[in-house]
Order: C-alpha cells, then sequence, then structure tokens
C-alpha cells in the first residue's frame, strides 16, 4: 500500500521484481464499479525527458512507470487492476456505493490474475 507515496513506490519497484500489480480506479468510460485488467505495453510508456518536473508527492500509477522506465527499472510484467470511479474528490475517504460493491470482485480478480503468472 503505497497510497499518495509514488516515489516510494517506485523506488520499491526497482528492487528486481519479476512482476508489478497495481491497484487503482481508472476513467475508462464504463459504468462505476466496472472492473479492468491492463497490461501497459513498455514501448508505450513514455520516459520523462531531461529537465521535466515530476512531483514526488503526487506521482500516479502512470508516472510512476514512467519514472521506473527511465531509470532503467521496469519489472519483467506489470498489470494494472482498475475499478471505474462513481467519481474522484481531491481529498476525501470512503468508496461510492457501485465501487464498494466491486471490492470483493476485485480481490477475487487480483487473485486470479497473480495466479495466471505464476
Amino acid at each position: 500500500d503505497f497510497g499518495t507515496g509514488g516515489l516510494d513506490l517506485a523506488y520499491e519497484v526497482m528492487r528486481g521484481y519479476d512482476a508489478l500489480v497495481l491497484l487503482d480506479v481508472s476513467r475508462q468510460g464504463g459504468a462505476p464499479g466496472t472492473l479492468y485488467v491492463m497490461e501497459p505495453d513498455p514501448a508505450d510508456i513514455e520516459p520523462i525527458e531531461d529537465g521535466q518536473v515530476v512531483n514526488p508527492h503526487g506521482m500516479d500509477p502512470r508516472t510512476v512507470l514512467r519514472f521506473v522506465k527511465t531509470v532503467g527499472g521496469w519489472p519483467g510484467k506489470v498489470v494494472v487492476v482498475a475499478c471505474e470511479p462513481a467519481e474522484v474528490e481531491e481529498m476525501g475517504l470512503g468508496l461510492s456505493e457501485q465501487v464498494s460493491a466491486a471490492v470483493d470482485g476485485a480481490v477475487e480478480l487480483v487473485e486470479s490474475t497473480c495466479m495466471s503468472y505464476r
């Protein structure tokens, strides 16, 4: 659990893991609570350019992956398990009813995703 500690996550990923499973929200246009499994292709992730400013306290998963790619620490496999949010606030706690209802399915999806890559 890295929460908003994206830089900490990036450093942890660079320890040499074979795989990384990220859990997050993702606006893909589906109904709130819809679950997605995405496998980012490293070729599609743009590295951070020289001189580009990155806020270490606000690194979202995409920025973490850009950072890790830039420094050559990409893990062997990256899978993102995401849930379509009902709403996203800058600051707040709790889950919408639709997202809360999707939690058990998300846990099963993470477990089956991890088992399929063993």
